[in-house]
Order: C-alpha cells, then structure tokens, then sequence
C-alpha cells in the first residue's frame, strides 16, 4: 500500500505539471505508473509474484469469510461458521481458491483477479439484500426468474435509492476495470498458459470428487430439505454453486422397464368407482401466504382473524400440510399438488416450471380428471406469465386458463400492490357455467395477501388488532399480514356462500401454499414447523369428516380418494400408500422417486412409452371479448369502442400494432381518433407481460363516418 501511495502521490504530481493533458491525463497518472520498470522491479511486487498461490488462497478465505458476513447480516455469524465448521468453510474456499487459477492464464493478472473478485462478491451482496426481504437465499434458479421479478407490481428487493446506489456502484466497478485493461500492470515473466491450464482443469476435475467424499464424511450434503438451512449449514460458494449444476432428476441406478413394471403391478388400488354420470366439481384454492394465525405463539388478537376458515376447520375434513417451500416458491407448492410429484428429488432451489416442464408435458391432476369426463381450468389473479404458468399450464393439460389479463380487476390491497381477491367468487361462477352439463376441475391460486409487509403502519384503524411485536416495525408488518389475511377469508366466506347457492355437488380445498417472510423459525409455531400450513375443506353432499394431516403432493390422492376416483400414475401410487400404510418408508420414497423419473425424464414406460397426456390447446379465459360499436366522442378526438369483457389490460390493434388505449369500463375503451384511419382493420387483444397477446375479439373494419363491419380474414369468411 506504501508503495501504491507513493506511485499515486508521484503520478499526481506529473500530472499537475503537465496541466495541459487536462483531466484525461490526470486520470490516467495513476495506472501509467504500473508499465515502468520501476514497478516491475519492485521488491513487494515481486515478493507478491512469487507467492501468489498463497495469497490466492488468503483471498480466498477473506472473500468466503466476506461473502458469509453480508449472506448471513452478522459478523459473528460469519465467524463462527469459518471457525465452527473449518472443514466445511475450507471447502467453500477451495472452490473459490479454484476459480483464482484463472488468473494465471492471462498477462493482465490484477485485471482478471480484480474481475473474479467482484464477482464473488456481487453474488454475496446479491444474497444478503434477497435474504432481507425472504427466506429463500439467492440461488441459480432465481436467475431464470428475473423477468417474473421485474413484472411484479411493488415487489422489488431494492428501494429506489437502493437501485440509484447499486447501479453507480456498478458503473464504477466497470469503469475502473476497463481502464485495468487499457493501463493496468501486465505480468512481466512468461506466462505457462499449457502447464497453468493443466492445473486449472486438474483442479476443477478434481471438485467431484473432493466433494463427494465431503458428503460421505457429513462435511456437505447432498440434499437440503430446508434451502435456508442448508446454505447456513454449508455456506453460500457450495450452496449456490450447486444450484448451478444441479438440476432435473439424475437417473436412478435401478432404473429399468422391470423395476418400474413392478412398482405399478403392486399399487393396490380399484378402479374408479365414482359414478361418472354425477361426478362433483373439484375445486382447489392454493391461498397465498395463509397460515393460522393461531400457530403464531408469540402474537395476539383482538379476535379470531379467519373464522369462515375456522368454521371449515371445525366442520369438515382439515389438518396440517407440510409444503416444500417458506417464505416464496408457489410455484412449487402448486407443482407438488397438481402433480403429486415430489420437488425433493430436483435440484437445489429449483423451479420445474422454469426448467423441465418448459419442454415435457407432465401427467396432472387436471389429466387425470380429463380422462373421466372433466373440465379442467385454472383461476389466478396475476399475471398469465408469471413462472411461465400459460406455458405449464398447457403442458399439463388444462383446457383453460383465466389470469389477471382476462379479469375486469379494478380493487387493489391497501398497498396498492396486489389485487384483491374477491373478484375471484365470480371468476369461479363464469368458469362453471362456461361448461354445461359437465363437472370441473378448477385450481385457484389467489394473491392478495402476497408480501412484502410494511414497516410502518397502513391500517388507521384495523378490523383485527394485533399485539406481540418486538419492535414498532415489527408490530406493523404483523398488524399488516393478519389484516390482509383477515380480507382474504372474508374471500373465503362469500366463495362458500356463492358455492353454496349453486345446484351442483362441489367439494371446495382451501391451504396455504407457505408461512410469510418474516423471519419465523420452528419455535416461532406452535405446531413446531415452518413448513406446515393448513388445509380445510367444504362440500354439499354429506362428504364423511376424516381429519389427517398431509403434504402437498399427497392432497390431490386424499381428495379423490374420498370421491372414488382412482386415476393416474402418481395418485393411484399415493393411494395405494396411504392405504398400506407404507408412507413415508424408505422403499416409498424409492419408488415415488423412480415413478417421478419415468415420468419426467426416462422412457415413461409407465405408458408404454406413449404420450398419454400430451399438452393441451389451451384457453385463455373462458369469455369472449367482442367489439359491438365504435363511435366518435362529442368532440371528434377520440373513438369510444362500446363491447364486451374488456379489461384493463385490453389494448386496441390498429392494423396489426398496438396503439395507445385508455381503460373505460369493461365495456368500453378510448383510443385517439386520429390513430385510426378509413378502412382500418381493428381488434382489442388482451395482452400480457412482454406483448403475449392471451385473447383476442372480434376483428372490424373501421370507416370514417364511425361505422364499422366486420372484418374478414383470409379464410373468406367473416370473424365471428
């Protein structure tokens, strides 16, 4: 550092003396200085030179020892995993130590050693702001998520002036690199690139197995049941880089046509005995972020937050549910119980919608019931993108789905954030009634009560007081969460009632898909687990009470199972389970896991190898949106187009492009008149994140005296 500041100082003063190179000059003194002879002979540099591998190795430990420090908030933390697990730690820094041989193939070694540095430490920053809003820490998956991330409405991990600081912090790490690669020092002796690359990939090749006999001495695991635990447990540099390479399923050693002939020859159960003729519709609504507040053991209210819920819990069949995921990860939840497949045997951190099902058609409740005569839908209010749920959807074998896209949501929670879900009851009723004479299988998933939760106070003078807050911020996101949850069953209630009046038999699923971000540990509940939720139900045809407890990929199997219906390869083996009791065994979960491979990435041999469930044409929305008039306004600059089921995120196509559209109502919209011409062809499409156009109306033709017929594609004949 002496030396640094000496170099500067000198530098410095050069460029004074030379005023009229201006700023440019001046700015480039500095690093000028490392191409002298002076530098290069340098007694620390050399000494620094010579010993380089050893002060790669203590990079190494201080970038873990930092990395650890901003993951975990706490110093001390750091510390006494670094001190606390030396093996484990020491690991992590051999990984890190690994990607610091890179350095040697390169003459500009700082430039290279200053660039693997950052980025160490930029995914360590990445996962302490991540680990400040939930509980899930930062892994490679969340980068498949970014454009989800950045379509959700208030959501962000970072405040304005948090964005504001972190891109100039950026920009500045840039700049300062490239101009390391324009003046910075070169390595004056000669570069070994075939021994150096030699030992880069020796080292490299050599992680496997260093790590595999890390696990077999209990230094790393293999698996994390709990994400959050296991980066605590085994660091972040291991964690997440096994999040990189690990994903899908490995195949399994036993894994063949006979082993998995046998697993479906011993499922013990008959066929569907349900009457096919007077089948109830199935109705699940995947609540989010919804908990019994009771299991909280450290709040208290002013009366019971959830009592329609409550009233379900008492009355019929519910229990506890242990789900695969807190703080986030729906989608995972969701998967799990529309599939029955477990996320265990995936990847760390990994999101199914995001990686295999993105081109494999996967069995599903919803094909299953399709194969009885169902109608198969889902209902969300949110985006249509959101974790790719249009896409998955499809390749589940839905026949439609209504997001937010298709909805005439125009009530918000008292953040402004999410919509509110009570648009939902009659979202149901529509989708009912779309399918006469037929019964239906519907997957809700609401969003309401969704995070993040305020720190400061939002509710003037909130239905359910709340007490039992540690700190004033902390009392704010309490009063706030159960507040919301609060509105969310008042949701529940009217859904009930609407469900109620209907003459159909329905059996109705409410859970919670995972406990809210907000710090909560297994003391924290009264139930002992932070990945346990609740789940009740309702029916209208006398459906005996039988209270059990679950988890999220057994619930489709329960449910059924109570109804007669004994479809598909994964419930039926469910089923079969819970029947001989056999849940929960190590020849279970074998063979669980085996099924789910077949599945999924073997030779389905489950089907003979056939696609028995191919992906549907899916549907979005079950309404159509029509364009009945269009007519000037009063003062000739806009044109009103007066129709059927718009939304706000309706937007008018004026001869194939978009053009700017104002919200009315949802039966009418406004667009400048001067944006349509005579003989225009004009459509409202409902549209989604990056221009997914979802639906579309009726196609006309617009003419200028304000009339309009209808318009007729290339087929001949006239849209309907």
């Amino acid at each position: 550092m002496r030396v640094l500041g000496k170099l500067f100082k000198k530098s410095g003063n050069e460029a004074g003396q030379h005023a009229s190179g201006g700023k440019k000059r001046r700015l480039f003194a500095f690093f000028d200085r490392f191409h002298t002879a002076e530098w290069e002979k340098n007694p620390k540099v050399q000494f620094l030179n010579k010993y380089s591998l050893l002060f790669h190795g203590l990079l190494a430990c201080i970038l873990v020892l930092a990395i650890e420090w901003m993951s975990r908030h706490s110093l001390t933390s750091a510390l006494s995993f670094c001190f606390g697990t030396p093996l484990t730690f020491l690991y992590n820094v051999f990984l890190v130590f690994a990607s610091l041989l890179i350095v040697y193939l390169f003459k500009r070694r700082a430039v290279v050693r200053i660039i693997i540095t950052v980025f160490w430490i930029l995914l360590g920053v990445i996962n302490g702001c991540v680990l400040a809003n939930r509980v899930t820490p930062f892994n490679f998956t969340d980068l498949k998520l970014v454009g989800d991330l950045l379509d959700m409405k208030n959501s962000k991990y970072l405040s304005l002036a948090g964005e504001i600081v972190a891109i100039v912090a950026l920009a500045a790490v840039v700049f300062f690199v490239i101009l390391l690669i324009v003046k910075g020092p070169k390595f004056s002796g000669k570069v070994h690139r075939i021994r150096n690359a030699a030992c880069l990939i020796a080292c490299v090749f050599s992680i496997p197995f260093v790590t595999k006999a890390a696990i077999n001495s209990d230094i790393l695991s293999g698996y994390f049941g709990n994400l959050a635990q296991g980066y605590e447990e085994y660091g972040f540099v291991y964690s997440f880089a096994s999040s990189v390479v690990d994903t899908g399923m490995q195949r399994p050693e036993d894994y063949s046509e006979e082993t998995i002939d046998a697993i479906n020859d011993s499922v013990d159960v008959e066929a569907t005995t349900a009457d096919t003729g007077d089948l109830p519709n199935i109705i699940f609504v995947q609540l989010e972020t919804f908990i019994d507040p009771y299991e909280l053991n450290f709040l208290q209210y002013s009366e019971d937050p959830i009592p329609n819920f409550r009233s379900l819990m008492e009355n019929y069949s519910s229990g506890y549910m242990t789900v695969p995921v807190v703080g986030a990860g729906t989608a995972n939840t969701e998967f799990e119980a529309l599939t029955g497949m477990g996320i265990q045997f995936f990847g760390l951190g990994e999101y199914p919608y995001k990686t295999v099902m993105k081109d494999t058609t996967c069995e599903s409740i919803a094909g299953d019931l399709k194969q009885i005569g169902y109608g198969t839908h889902a209902l969300h209010n949110n985006g249509g993108n959101f974790y790719s749920r249009a896409h998955v959807f499809s390749q589940m074998g839905f026949d439609s789905y209504t997001s937010k896209e298709l909805m005439n949501i125009t009530e918000y929670n008292e953040l402004d954030s999410w919509p509110t879900d009570n648009i939902l009851v009659e979202e149901t009723s529509k989708i009912l009634d779309s399918t006469e004479n037929q019964a239906d299988f519907l997957y809700t998933i609401t969003v309401q009560s969704h995070g993040s939760y305020p720190t400061y106070q939002v509710f003037e003078d909130p239905a359910i007081e709340v007490t039992g807050g540690e700190t004033e911020e902390e009392h704010y996101q309490w009063e706030y969460y159960i507040n919301e949850l609060h509105e969310v069953d008042q949701f529940i209630g009217d859904l009930v009632n609407e469900l109620s009046a209907r003459d159909e038999k329905t059996i109705l699923v409410l859970f919670g898909d995972h406990l809210p971000t907000m710090g909560l540990e297994d003391s924290d509940m009264n139930n002992g687990n932070i990945f346990q939720t609740t789940y009740a139900t309702w029916n209208n045809f006398g459906l005996e009470l039988q209270d059990q407890d679950l988890t999220t990929y057994q619930l489709g199997a329960y449910i059924t199972d109570q109804l007669g219906i004994h479809e598909g390869t994964m419930f039926r083996y469910h089923q079969s389970a819970m029947k001989d009791g056999t849940v929960g065994t190590d020849e279970y979960v074998k063979n669980w896991e085996l099924l789910q491979y077949d599945l999924l990435y073997g030779d389905r041999f489950s089907y003979d190898g056939q696609d028995r469930y191919p992906a549907s044409d899916l549907v979005m929305g079950t309404e159509d949106v029509v364009i009945d008039s269009v007519a000037y306004s009063a003062d000739q600059a806009q044109l009103i187009l007066t129709g059927q089921n718009f939304t706000p995120w309706s937007r008018v196509y004026v001869n194939d492009a978009q053009i700017d559209t104002e919200y009315i109502s949802g039966t009418q919209l406004s667009v400048a008149a001067g944006d349509v011409p005579d003989g225009a062809s004009v459509v409202v499409n409902q549209v989604g994140s990056s221009s997914t156009i979802f639906r579309s109306s009726n196609g006309v033709i617009f003419h200028a005296d304000g009339s309009i017929t209808a318009a007729v594609p290339e087929s001949g004949e006239p849209e309907a």
